[in-house]
Order: C-alpha cells, then structure tokens, then sequence
C-alpha cells in the first residue's frame, strides 16, 4: 500500500512543529460549509452515523459536522502530514469520535476494514489544492512565491515538480500541460522548458514563473489570468495523480454507502467536475437496456443525484473566500444496495 500509515496520527507524529504555525481555524475557512451540512445532515442526524472526510486538511469540514452531530464518528484522511496535525489540534476535544489517518483517499476501501466498518453513511470530498498548501511558500505550491519546485502533498514520497520539468521528453511535459493544464501554449511551453534545463536544472519556481512570462503572450494574460496558473495546476496534477487517484476514490465512496448513505464532492477544476459527473450519473441511471418496457431486477439506479448540475459558491462566499470561486458541488444519495 505505497508505505501509508494507517495507524492514528494522534501521538505518532514526531516532527518538529513550524514556529509559524497558527491555529487551524484560522487559516482555513471551509468551502460552501453550511451547504455541504445541510447535503449530509440527512444521513448523519437519525442516530450513530459514521461519515468520512476523504481530504481532512486543517479539519474545517470535520470540526463543523463532529459539532453538529453529537453521535457521529468521523474518519479523517490526508496524505499530507502536516495537514493531519493540525487537524488533530483543531479536533481535540472530539478525540473520541475521530479516526485520523495518514493515507490517500482512494485507499478508503481499504482503510475502512481495518477500522472494522463496512459501510458508512456520509463521504466528503474537498478536492484540489489545500489552504494549507497554498500558505506554506516552501512547498512551491504557490506560483507568487518563489520556492522549491515541489509540489508533492505527501512530501514524504514521490517525484517532484522539479522532476517532472527536468526528466520529462517534450511530448509527455506537453500532454501533462496540454491536459491537466488546458494550456493552449502547452508545445511551446514544453520547448522552452528543455531547452532551459540544458543550461541547468530547473529547482526553483521562480525561474519557471520568468519562464512562463516570456513565452505566453501578454495578450493571453490579459484575459486568461496569470500565466503560471494552468502549468502549474498541471504539475500539481501530475505530481500527485489527481485524476487517477479521482477516479479511483469517488466509485470506492459510493460502494462504501450504506442505503441512505450520501457522499458530497467538492471540486475546482472541470477536468474533477467531468469525472466526478459521469461517474455519479452512471450511478444514478438505470442498466436496463433501452426499449424494455419494465425494470429488469437489479438493473435499476444505485443513486439519486441531489444536485441540479454543479453547484456553486454565492458571490458574497466567493468575494470572502478566494477558494470559493472556482467550486463545482455535486452530491448523490444511494438508494438501494450495488447489484451483486
């Protein structure tokens, strides 16, 4: 399992803590917060309930559903370990209703076993890039700062951004740019990279930031936004797996559901929001083949979509919280047990 920790982070976390850490809530202000609440109050408010935040971050979510559900028990995951002690901190006084675990959150299927739960009844996911992340100009997640071109969430593994710039053949940087990045200079972009790394290795956002500047046109700047920001989402993408991960975790979410169950996707970029529709719409449609005129058994929709399309954050949340902006919601309830 790629060396994930599955034990708590409560206690097993030896590193030394930044003097320039400030309490979790307040860095982190959660995206579209009471409507993700009202979306899993459902499921969660009955009874005992388990709910699990897939990318636990700094513990917004999780502290607001651990206060207003008495008797849920949260299961909390993160590959980023910083992330996890500062949720820790911020979770304290609910330490016995928390489960928090160093593991990505396509593992879920295999976390829940071993926490003895086979089935759950609310799954968050908050995608994208963390507060966290972007605030820690050291982790060159933040194209403002100039940094070590790093970029990974678990900075414990993996190759880095730098290595990506510096290894990649000009075809594989392009389509990770062109791809992940919707970057309409990405083959230009590709050229200019390996011919920069024959004079030196890239290891330093700066450097590519000046790079980006010089080879994107100031004409495309003034309407697309800061020239860095698609190469580097791209990078990010690539260095972490997003997508596969994605699409890995929300198919294992839903066989996760217990019937009544819900899950709640937050994403922020159309190439998450595409994956997460198709997969909750298939979902929710029915396997019979078209023209039958009854239900085959066990052919019928597993889900109810509980959104109309994607939802978005309001202009006042977006106005206070720049994350706000760009997020897409779409939620499903299941309804009836997965066909055998």
């Amino acid at each position: 399992m790629g060396g994930i920790d599955r034990a708590s982070s409560q206690g097993d976390d030896n590193s030394p803590r930044r003097d320039d850490e400030r309490a979790a809530h307040e860095r982190h202000v959660p995206v579209l917060r009471d409507r993700t609440l009202d979306l899993l109050a459902p499921a969660l408010a009955e009874g005992p309930a388990v709910v699990v935040d897939t990318t636990l971050g700094m513990g917004g979510h999780a502290e607001s559903l651990l206060q207003a559900h008495p008797r849920l028990h949260l299961v909390g995951l993160d590959r980023d370990r910083q992330a996890l002690r500062l949720a820790e901190r911020r979770l304290a006084r609910f330490a016995d209703r928390t489960h928090l675990v160093h593991a990505v959150y396509d593992e879920l299927g295999e976390v829940l076993p071993e926490l003895g739960m086979s089935a759950v009844d609310g799954v968050l996911f908050d995608l994208g890039v963390s507060s966290l992340q972007l605030d820690e100009t050291d982790r060159g997640f933040a194209y403002a700062h100039d940094a070590p071109l790093d970029m990974r969430m678990d900075a414990s593994t993996g190759p880095t951004a730098a290595d990506v710039l510096n290894t990649y053949s000009h075809g594989a940087l392009a389509r990770v740019l062109r791809e992940y990045g919707e970057e309409k200079f990405a083959s230009k972009i590709a050229s200019a990279v390996l011919r920069e790394r024959e004079n030196a290795p890239f290891d330093r956002s700066e450097r590519l930031v000046e790079l980006l500047y010089r080879v994107v046109p100031a004409a495309t700047r003034r309407t697309g936004g800061h020239p860095a920001k698609r190469t580097f989402q791209a990078l990010r993408i690539e260095v972490n797996g997003e997508l596969e991960v994605l699409g890995r975790a929300v198919p294992a979410a839903v066989a996760a559901l217990a019937v009544g169950g819900r899950v709640v996707v937050l994403s922020y970029h159309s190439l998450e929001d595409r994956l997460v529709k198709r997969t909750l719409a298939e979902g929710a449609s029915s396997r019979t083949p078209a023209g039958l005129p009854v239900e085959l058994p066990g052919h019928g929709p597993e889900l109810r979509l509980l959104t109309r399309g994607a939802e978005r954050a309001g202009d006042d949340e977006a106005a206070q919280n720049p994350r706000a902006a760009s997020v897409r919601l779409r939620a499903a309830e299941r309804i009836k047990e997965a066909a055998a």
